[in-house]
């Protein structure tokens, strides 16, 4: 289905482009703002003209520092020295592998020697604690901080160190080769289902898909990053397309301050993963039952969702107390990385706040398909974006198979592994994504599961996990997370059986006073099972005591569960 674009959106041929046009469009309009300590009474303020004459002045030192000569590990929470890096180092054309921050010493030290890194850029923090065994291990020589002190090695100093150079009439930045079809970004996948790989992107790529994506889903003008900026969802999406549209983005003290921060900043949209949607829900409804209206605002919801059938909208005024705890103007959220509880996204809906949903994979960088602002229906991911070609291959009788991807937004190879890189293409050169889908009729795209949590019984029968899990998600009050998964026997492959594990929020279970919660978790399952066609009955379920172990995008990370069941 082709629908006109939202958004007048700009493909660029490269960062360094970008960069300039960005503050030539936007000038002295605010890119980004936030307090070097969260407890500052000043807010710092960076403008678009400021922003780009901070990258022309760093690149310029950064080409000084020899970046060139080898790969970049960029490594740190988000910050205004880590967007400032990654956009300088993009725009001298040098290659870039941004890396989680929480990884041990040990996984870091180890992943920047294989990327054949030769300069490190870090927070001061985790030069002091990390940087040491890093360098050691990679042979790394060059250090330089994102943090803004006054260290010789750190962003203000290097920035003063190109601006002179450029005063002097230093134009190496400007005449730095950028070749925008060859490796440009490095990432190293999360790994949930096993070791991660490192997928090589290009700078056409990564601006192809921003800018695709922006034809079919349009924000405001105020946001804030909350999102780590290492994966390829914080970095495209929440990173390049608020720079894209113009909009003030706060960066985020830490998640302890966020709530007080969109009362104070008041943004119009965020991009998020479902991990804040659920905490944001969990926190109404709580303060809803403490205050005893819980049954008063779902009976205003069905009178707000009658009245706009006939037209009219009423859900600015009437849910004012809701919409305030995020600022009073959010009425638009960007959500990926995981399957959404489609009775979040419907309750958000309800009192006028917009979740758009999507499909990507970090080797597409990242965005395969995306809702438009209408919403997310039905569990849908929306409509392929223009520059994409999107197959199913295989399909069984209700249209399924696994999800195929050709585009130039699709990562060159994984580095250092052709073997891995020829087993994910197809002899038509399409990626093979791993996830099982189908279309609709209209063309919009629906994830099925994921090809590698796929639980083929012994009888034959396909049993998608994701799909239980939504299902148990939206039945089961003070569920945190659910993970199914065939249950492995010692007996056998004949005595394994579809399990469900759930970890449930212990205040949620303390309020409602529920002192066995393997009790209250029966009756939904039996429930459940009720309804389910045979092969898809869970047939053994487990309570955790603990968190599902999780990545840094709070994705949980299966491979590490154990699913021995005697």
């Amino acid at each position: 289905m082709k629908m006109p674009p939202l958004n007048k959106s700009y493909l660029y041929v490269n960062f360094r482009e970008m960069v300039e046009d960005l503050a030539l469009r936007h000038g002295e309009r605010i890119a980004y703002s936030f307090r070097i300590n969260p407890k500052d009474e000043e807010i710092q303020t960076i403008s678009f003209q400021q922003l780009a004459e901070d990258v022309r002045c760093l690149g310029t030192a950064l080409l000084e520092k020899g970046v060139k000569n080898g790969n970049t590990a960029l490594i740190g929470k988000m910050s205004y020295g880590w967007v400032c890096s990654y956009l300088a180092l993009l725009s001298v054309g040098a290659v870039v592998s941004p890396l989680d921050p929480d990884w041990t010493v040990e996984e870091l030290s180890e992943t920047v020697r294989f990327a054949e890194c030769k300069t490190l850029i870090a927070s001061s923090d985790l030069i002091a604690s990390k940087g040491e065994e890093i360098c050691r291990t990679a042979g790394i020589k060059t250090v330089l901080s994102t943090d803004l002190g006054e260290e010789e090695n750190a962003l203000p100093a290097l920035i003063a160190r190109g601006a002179a150079a450029r005063e002097n009439g230093d134009v190496s930045f400007e005449e730095a080769r950028i070749s925008p079809d060859e490796t440009a970004l490095l990432v190293f996948t999360s790994g949930t289902t096993g070791k991660g790989k490192g997928v090589m992107l290009t700078q056409t790529a990564i601006l192809s898909n921003i800018y695709a994506g922006l034809q079919l889903i349009s924000v405001g003008d105020r946001s804030i990053s909350v999102l780590p900026p290492h994966h390829t969802f914080g970095s495209t999406i929440n990173l390049l397309g608020n720079l894209y549209v113009g909009s003030n983005v706060y960066i985020t003290s830490g998640i302890k301050y966020l709530l007080q921060e969109m009362k104070e900043h008041q943004p119009t949209h965020l991009v998020l993963v479902p991990l804040f949607l659920e905490s944001f829900y969990r926190k109404i409804m709580d303060t809803l039952r403490k205050s005893k209206k819980e049954k008063f605002l779902g009976r205003m919801i069905r009178v707000s969702n009658a009245a706009r059938k006939t037209g009219i909208d009423l859900r600015t005024q009437l849910f004012a107390v809701v919409r305030n705890a995020f600022g009073g103007r959010l009425n638009t959220i960007v959500c990926g990385g995981a399957p959404i509880n489609q009775k979040i996204v419907d309750f958000f809906q309800s009192v006028g706040i917009t979740v758009i949903n999507g499909y990507g994979i970090t080797e597409c960088a990242p965005l395969i398909a995306a809702n438009r602002n209408n919403g997310t229906q039905n569990g849908r991911c929306g409509l392929p974006i223009s520059i994409t070609t999107v197959k199913i291959k295989d399909p069984d009788e209700n249209g399924e198979g696994e999800i195929c991807v050709k585009g130039v937004h699709v990562m060159q190879g994984y580095y250092k592994d052709p073997e891995a890189t020829e087993a994910a293409f197809d002899k038509d050169g399409y990626f093979l994504t791993g996830d099982y889908g189908r279309f609709d009729e209209n063309g919009y795209l629906y994830i099925t599961g994921r090809l590698k949590n796929l639980i083929i019984l012994s009888n034959g029968k396909n049993v998608y996990p994701e799909e239980i899990e939504l299902s148990l998600a939206s039945r089961i009050p003070g569920l945190t997370d659910v993970v199914v998964y065939e249950g492995q026997s010692k007996r056998g492959q004949e005595h394994n059986a579809v399990v469900a594990e759930l970890f449930l929020d212990a205040a949620y279970l303390a309020k409602e006073k529920i002192e066995d919660p393997r009790e209250y978790c029966r009756g939904f399952i039996n429930e459940y099972n009720k309804t389910a066609v045979p092969y898809k009955k869970i047939g053994l379920f487990k309570i955790r005591d603990e968190e599902f172990p999780k990545n840094t995008l709070r994705k949980i990370v299966r491979f590490k569960i154990d699913k021995t069941i005697d």
